[in-house]
């Protein structure tokens, strides 16, 4: 599982390194007590356990070769709002590009871009990608503002291509309240890992 940030509001392009998949472990804590009593020791039954009834281990072949990589190549960037007084107002920025505002905003400006990212692994594997709901954005000098309904144009199974690579693009609603202005920036962490 990965973390990277996707930068908004940033107008140059950071350089977001890959990051490697997580690979889980479980761990098991036993807790026992033991208690002497005077009484004499039970029976117990030596059979051996079901091993059609244990959970299977992954074999080397389940495990993957590769680890996930995530790379942002274009930062979400809603580049300038037009207010048209103060209130509740909200920009609605599409994965395709196009951009939607409502209430106090009256424009966005020309400049706002959609988020790419760039998923590399092991070709032809499925993938698990969660998007949060909602980013609080803080500003430089005070006040915050919110980002939901992150979207993406992502299938409804991403998978990974023939050359082990998947990319997508993602948008999302901000939504302004009272009398907001400023530079404001946050950052969206995308989890990815192989199902």
């Amino acid at each position: 599982m990965m973390k990277p940030s996707l930068t908004l509001f940033q107008r140059t392009s950071l350089s977001v390194g890959s990051m490697k998949g997580r690979f889980f472990a479980q761990f098991l804590l036993a807790l026992s007590g033991a208690v002497a009593f005077a009484t004499p020791a039970q029976p117990q039954d030596v059979t051996a356990p079901c091993s059609l009834c244990l959970p299977a281990s992954p074999t080397t072949a389940d495990q993957p070769k590769t680890p996930v990589n995530l790379d942002v190549e274009v930062n979400l960037d809603f580049d300038r709002l037009v207010l048209d007084g103060s209130g509740d107002g909200s920009v609605e920025l599409r994965p395709d590009g196009g951009s939607n505002v409502s209430g106090s905003i009256t424009s966005i400006g020309a400049r706002a871009m959609v988020g790419e990212v760039v998923i590399r692994g092991e070709p032809g594997r499925y993938v698990r990608i969660d998007l949060p709901r909602r980013i609080e954005l803080q500003g430089f000098s005070g006040g915050a503002i919110r980002l939901e309904e992150l979207r993406s144009d992502l299938p409804q199974m991403p998978r990974l291509d023939s050359n082990g690579r998947l990319k997508f693009r993602l948008g999302g609603v901000l939504h302004l309240t009272g009398d907001v202005s400023g530079e404001f920036r946050g950052d969206v962490t995308i989890d990815v890992d192989y199902l």
